[in-house]
């Protein structure tokens, strides 16, 4: 399947994004909205969580924003009925503030799940439902590239809590038909992201630094990643919401391109064509949960669903630069 077909059996029907005033939410809403797609987000705007009104801005008539918690149970049983389709996005992201705020993080990325499940088997069993989880889970990797039969072995509390939400909704995929299933996404960038600072991703804040004419830090380098552009992994969605094939499953995303962190520094300065950057050691109270080197194989859902990442780290670096350098006084 390819995402054209996904958004024309999209098309005309109710969707409901939970987190969906954040980065992958609102790009993901204006998506649809732009095929004929009924959406309807609902998003806390918590500060420290990414939420921007501004994320849907010319889409304001065309989307319809519900500012509540899914930890509201009332609210999530009047906001799911009638929908077709869930993309189930809201979290807390920060793997730092989960060490130090453990039980909000265990109330947002655990408990809340439980209860958006229930609340669907209750009062809309037909309803389709994709979660996104996190290569967090994998802990530090015992092979690389990661794929999905490695072993889980969260390294912070956040990944414990976003492992228990993702077999929740493959528990009542299993149990109670409901249909669901999960994709692991890993180093999502792109424009509408946090870059206020470094709460969901470090990139975030590179990019902040490079714009304001200030260096930014890059600890030790060496470590290798993959990254996926937020259009990729809204097409990973897409595929994987209206696809019998995905229920029940756990995909990885990826990127095709492995580099250092010296060498993402270094090509982010070169597409801003301004910038400098420095190398330090790993901060002390990150090192407990660093998990060093990761790329992930993405074979299953390639094979699976035919997806795989159409925008080169230099194409999307280059967009997402051009974004924030329009737009920098809505982020910060």
């Amino acid at each position: 399947m390819n995402v054209d077909i996904a958004l024309k059996q999209l098309a005309g029907k109710r969707a409901l994004i939970t987190g969906g005033l954040g980065f992958i939410g609102s790009n993901l809403a204006r998506r649809l909205a732009d095929n004929d797609v009924t959406v309807t987000v609902v998003d806390s705007l918590i500060p420290e969580y990414g939420g921007n009104l501004f994320n849907l801005a010319g889409y304001e008539q065309r989307v319809r924003i519900n500012i509540s918690d899914v930890r509201d149970a009332h609210a999530m049983r009047y906001l799911v009925q009638g929908q077709d389709y869930i993309f189930n996005l809201a979290g807390q992201t920060s793997h730092l503030d989960s060490m130090q705020e453990p039980y909000a993080d265990l109330d947002i990325n655990c408990r809340a799940q439980l209860s958006i499940l229930e609340t669907c088997r209750r009062y809309n069993p037909q309803i389709r439902v994709v979660f996104a989880s996190t290569r967090q889970l994998y802990g530090k990797p015992d092979y690389l590239p990661v794929d999905e039969r490695h072993l889980l072995r969260p390294v912070d509390v956040n990944g414990i809590n976003k492992m228990a939400g993702e077999w929740y909704h493959i528990l009542y995929n299993n149990v109670y038909g409901l249909r669901a299933c999960a994709l692991r996404l890993t180093n999502t960038y792109g424009p509408r992201m946090r870059i206020q600072d470094a709460r969901q991703t470090f990139l975030g804040i590179w990019i902040r630094r490079v714009l304001e004419g200030q260096p930014f830090e890059v600890w030790e380098g060496t470590q290798k990643r993959d990254f996926t552009y937020v259009d990729d992994a809204v097409d990973a969605l897409l595929l994987a919401v209206v696809s019998d094939a995905a229920c029940g499953n756990i995909f990885n995303l990826g990127g095709e391109q492995v580099v250092t962190l010296t060498e993402l520094a270094h090509e982010l300065v070169t597409v801003s064509g301004e910038g400098t950057y420095l190398t330090k050691s790993f901060p002390p109270e990150r090192k407990p949960i660093d998990i060093g080197d990761y790329y992930a194989n993405y074979q299953l859902i390639q094979s699976t669903l035919g997806w795989q990442p159409r925008v080169s780290l230099r194409n999307g670096l280059t967009q997402t630069v051009a974004y924030y350098r329009n737009n920098l006084s809505h982020y910060i």
